[in-house]
C-alpha cells in the first residue's frame, strides 16, 4: 500500500497498520487500482509527512483534509506540492499571509514546504490518498481512523504542541486534543472561498512561534527558499 512508516511513528502507532480498518483501506485502495484509477500520491510517498517528521520533532501540526488531485502535485504533506508545479490557491494565500505576519519573508517561487516538515511541522492531512481529479474520493474509507489516532497519541503523550487548523473540517479535531496540554491556533481556511471570511490578519505562523518560544522549544523558520 505505501511505503515503510518511519521507525519512531511505527513504535508510537504501528499497531493502528494492523487493525481491521486499515485491512479494509488496503482492500478498497486495491480495488481502485484494479479498476484503473490513478491515486495521488504516489505509494511510496503516502506516509511522507511521518517519513519527514519523527514523531520525537514534532513541534506544530497543519492539518489539512486530503491530498492534492492534480497529476504531480501531491507528495504526501498538507498544502505542500512538488517543485515545477504550480502554486495551489490556498497555498499561494498561505504565502500571503506569511508576508505579513514574519517580517523579512519573502514569497517563494515554489510550494514544496519540506524545509518546514524537517523542523518539526508535521504536515498531516486527514486522508492520505486521493482518486485523480477527485476530491474527497478516499475520504471515509478509513484513513480518518488512523489519522484520528495520530492526533490521539500526540495529544496524549507530547507536550507543548501547536495545532494550526483552518476550516471546519479540521477544527473538528478539537475534541481529540487536550487544550490543556497544547496550544490551538484557528481560523478560516485559506481557500479562495473563505480567505475573505477571517483568515488575513490572522498571524498564525508568529503566534505558532510564540507559543513554542513558551514552550522552550525553537521556533519554526518559515521562509521558504
Amino acid at each position: 500500500m505505501a511505503g515503510e512508516l518511519e521507525a519512531s511513528w511505527m513504535r508510537e502507532i504501528g499497531d493502528e497498520l494492523n487493525k481491521p480498518y486499515m485491512a479494509q483501506l488496503k482492500a478498497f485502495l486495491m480495488q481502485e487500482k484494479a479498476a484503473g484509477h490513478k491515486i495521488y500520491p504516489k505509494s511510496a510517498e503516502i506516509f511522507n509527512a511521518f517519513n519527514k517528521t519523527p514523531y520525537d520533532k514534532v513541534k506544530v501540526v497543519i492539518l489539512g483534509q486530503d491530498p492534492y488531485h492534480g497529476e504531480h502535485q501531491a507528495h504526501g504533506l498538507s498544502f505542500s506540492v512538488q517543485r515545477g508545479i504550480a502554486i495551489p490557491r490556498s497555498l499561494n494565500n498561505i504565502y500571503k499571509e506569511l508576508k505579513t505576519d514574519i517580517p523579512g519573508f519573502t514569497i517563494p517561487t515554489h510550494g514544496n514546504l519540506e524545509k518546514w516538515a524537517e523542523q518539526g511541522v508535521l504536515l498531516l492531512n486527514t486522508s492520505l490518498t486521493v482518486r485523480a481529479n477527485e476530491a474527497a474520493s478516499h475520504s471515509k474509507k478509513g484513513w480518518e481512523h488512523f489519522t484520528d489516532a495520530v492526533i490521539k497519541k500526540l495529544s496524549q503523550d507530547a507536550k507543548g504542541i501547536v495545532f494550526i487548523l483552518w476550516g471546519a473540517h479540521a477544527q473538528s479535531k478539537i475534541a481529540l486534543i487536550d487544550t490543556a496540554k497544547h496550544h490551538i491556533i484557528k481560523s478560516v481556511h485559506p481557500s479562495p472561498l473563505s480567505v475573505e471570511r477571517g483568515f488575513w490578519g490572522s498571524k498564525p505562523f508568529s503566534k505558532a512561534n510564540e507559543f513554542l518560544k513558551q514552550e522552550g522549544k525553537e521556533e519554526i523558520d518559515w521562509q521558504i527558499e
